[in-house]
């Protein structure tokens, strides 16, 4: 007699699954025992509950002495797509992840918990007849009276079209039911997308034509459709790359299929979500990290049941179900936040790669400054190149004048040239954008008499002075006050050295008093939509925005004729062999915030290095002819694209402890490529902050040819390095392609 086994995969750092019996009133024929793959159970393991996936159903001639019994099924049917659930047992493989591990990260946090798929019934909300009665009477221009107004003027109202109203709507919706004023209704008809849709006076007057380049990059996307394709839509900014996403999304919702959409951070999304629908003629579903957990188990049922349509997500919205998908675009798919940098370090981009190929669809991945990699892989003939190689709107070229700040004065951290520009921006009614990529008031509280300066007891970091007061550790968020006077020689000399964000608005609101001054970093973007408010109450009125790299991408500012970037001279000698592209990157994108309307764009770069190569060969080329040369150099040295790299990370508060695990991994990893000659295994080093939070941080990087052969290596491995018993007491992580070595 053979008893059948479930296999669980559980949300563990362990690589392994772990085998249950089926309850007892199960039926046992093969066909109904093959349902369970895929769906969650909850299961007992050790004294608690947990909540797992089943793998594989096996039958055994014996059962296991110990082995238990699932305690409930909470699927009926399978969770995952098909294609979903293929994508995630091939990328457990290739990040050597634990198979419960992936899928906790591509599951929302309510069905990793167990809970049940939500009703994505809508919603509605419309006044009363008491309201309808007693709407006049409500104190003119509160908010219950605009909220009663919207509701009239509208008839009935979702909570999307509340929040596009007013983002504090519910605390006002709440007191409006209250009095009987406004009732619900809950609606389960599910509108299905036809070519009428397309045919609305309303929507089509909203459509903006396309230019032939764009035209011609719509045409290139809509012939890749049912293929695997990744496309490399590479154009200056401000050529218009959201346009055609917009009408490659058209055309694929034409064909009755869905589309994912990725940008690269959160305060991007109220900006494209705005945009995206008001320009589509379907709900548009929202996925990220500022959501609460109900908001995102929604979107993510609604995609996978196929009432979703179209999603515009953060990194994480890569594993939304997309069982009808035609279409996943990466916007500024350079971007750096793409690659998750705790536990599963996956990348996005390549996660999209995968998806596509088993979904047999096309990836539009859009850019001014496109990874080396990404232009690497059109070389090579992976992907295929898309160009717009002009300014959609703007009329003037945009003019980059180097300030060679040698021996000037710098208060502040700005120099004349830089305040005079900025006047006679605001004396035309122009905004002016102040660009440093540092927050905080300073990032060094110095000592000049004896030389110390504020340093984190906890990292191998100095302290960044906010405020006049604060010390922060901006690497593990070790707060302190700052000393009155020096505490290793008692003087009173304690300089702030440099300017971060926070002194560079107190100086320009002091300078300029009449005009807002408006700060952009994280400190000032903590709530949602932040961003969004921030340039909101800016408007279109003369102002100065301060900024760090949150600015650098997608904004779209058409009054800001002027960019100022205080320095990118720490940018310019860095260990990290990525921190030229990075450099190059940063400065097309920020300067690619000015001039992107009517009015004429400058840019002024501030540096102490104005003879530093990489300057004159952004300037005179752009960043073709910088990615050319820097394809060269890494080519010659042998570093990414043209290898593959994998980092083994291992921290511990002890340092007797990190030494022991890394001696063992050392050698199992020298064991294991002796068979792999075309891999090497690096001597082990500290990681270049060596002490982060506490903890002693090293890493031995692994190297080979290919990916193919480097992925031969760690398969080999499988998983030797969980059972190494000195791995239960340090922390240690294999990422794979890694885009930091720190």
């Amino acid at each position: 007699m053979t008893y059948p086994v479930f296999r669980v995969a559980l949300p563990l750092p362990l690589a392994q699954t772990f085998d249950y019996l089926a309850p007892v009133d199960t039926c046992l024929d093969p066909e109904s025992l093959q349902r369970w793959v895929g769906c969650r159970v909850q299961v007992p393991f050790g004294r608690q509950h947990k909540v797992g996936m089943v793998i594989e159903v096996v039958n055994h001639s014996e059962i296991k002495p110990g082995i238990k019994v699932i305690l409930q099924r909470i699927d009926t049917q399978a969770l995952l797509p098909i294609e979903l659930w293929q994508s995630i047992l091939w990328l457990a493989r290739y990040y050597q992840r634990p198979l419960g591990d992936v899928l906790a990260t591509a599951l929302p946090q309510r069905l990793r918990e167990g809970d049940a798929l939500p009703d994505l019934a809508v919603a509605w909300f419309r006044l009363s007849e008491a309201g309808v009665t007693q709407r006049p009477s409500l104190r003119a221009n509160s908010r219950p009276r605009r909220l009663a107004d919207f509701l009239a003027q509208c008839g009935r109202a979702d909570a999307d079209m509340l929040a596009a109203h007013d983002a504090a709507w519910r605390p006002t919706l709440r007191v409006l039911m209250q009095r009987n004023l406004v009732h619900s209704e809950r609606d389960t008809a599910r509108p299905e997308l036809g070519l009428q849709a397309y045919a609305d006076p309303a929507l089509l007057a909203r459509r903006s034509q396309l230019n032939p380049d764009q035209a011609d990059a719509l045409r290139f996307v809509v012939d890749c459709f049912d293929t695997f394709a990744g496309l490399i839509l590479e154009g200056v900014t401000g050529s218009g790359k959201t346009e055609v996403y917009l009408h490659a999304i058209d055309a694929c919702l034409q064909r009755g299929q869905q589309a994912l959409v990725l940008v690269p951070e959160i305060g991007l999304t109220p900006q494209t979500l705005r945009r995206f629908r008001h320009h589509l003629p379907v709900p548009v579903h929202v996925l990220h990290s500022g959501l609460n957990e109900t908001e995102r188990v929604r979107a993510w049922t609604a995609m996978a049941s196929g009432e979703g349509r179209v999603l515009i997500g953060t990194r994480s919205a890569i594993f939304a179900p997309l069982p009808q998908g035609g279409l996943i675009i990466l916007d500024e798919e350079h971007d750096t936040s793409y690659k998750q940098q705790e536990g599963w370090r996956y990348h996005a981009r390549d996660v999209a790669m995968v998806r596509a190929r088993n979904l047999k669809i096309p990836v539009l991945m859009g850019s001014a400054t496109p990874s080396l990699e990404a232009l690497q892989g059109v070389r090579s003939g992976r992907f295929s190149a898309i160009h717009l190689r002009q300014r959609a709107i703007a009329k003037h070229p945009t003019r980059v004048q180097v300030i060679d700040v040698r021996g000037m004065a710098l208060p502040n951290g700005l120099s004349l040239p830089a305040l005079q520009a900025i006047d006679q921006a605001l004396q035309r009614g122009e905004q002016a954008l102040v660009f440093r990529n540092r927050r905080g008031f300073a990032p060094v509280l110095l000592c000049h008499d004896c030389g110390w300066r504020g340093q984190c007891q906890r990292c191998d970091a100095a302290l960044t002075l906010h405020g006049s007061k604060k010390l922060i550790c901006h690497h593990c968020g070790h707060r302190e006050t700052a000393p009155p006077a020096c505490p290793s020689c008692g003087g009173l000399a304690l300089v702030p050295q440099g300017a971060g964000t926070e002194r560079l608005e107190l100086a320009l609101a002091e300078r300029f008093p009449d005009v807002p001054v408006v700060r952009i970093d994280r400190e000032t973007t903590q709530h949602r939509d932040a961003v969004e408010k921030h340039l909101a109450g800016l408007g279109n009125q003369a102002g100065i925005l301060v900024g760090t790299q949150m600015l650098a991408k997608g904004h779209d500012l058409p009054r800001l004729s002027l960019v100022v970037i205080v320095s990118i001279d720490e940018g310019l000698f860095s260990t990290d062999f990525r921190a030229a592209e990075r450099l190059a990157q940063l400065l097309i994108q920020v300067s690619g915030r000015a001039g992107r309307a009517c009015t004429q764009g400058d840019v002024l770069l501030q540096t102490h290095l104005p003879e530093h190569p990489l300057l004159p060969t952004l300037l005179k080329g752009g960043y073709r002819a910088f990615a050319e040369s820097e394809l060269q150099a890494r080519q010659a040295a042998g570093l990414p694209p043209f290898c593959a790299f994998a980092l083994l990370r291992h921290e511990s508060a002890e340092q007797a402890t990190l030494q022991r695990f890394e001696t063992d991994a050392l050698a199992l990893l020298r064991r294991h490529s002796a068979g792999h000659g075309s891999c090497r295994v690096h001597a082990p080093l500290p990681a270049p902050m060596a002490r982060r939070q506490g903890r002693w941080r090293r890493q031995i990087l692994l190297s080979a040819p290919s990916r193919a052969a480097l992925q031969g290596l760690l398969g080999s491995l499988g998983t030797a390095l969980y059972t190494l018993p000195s791995a239960r007491k340090v922390r240690w992580s294999l990422d794979i392609d890694p885009i930091d070595l720190y």
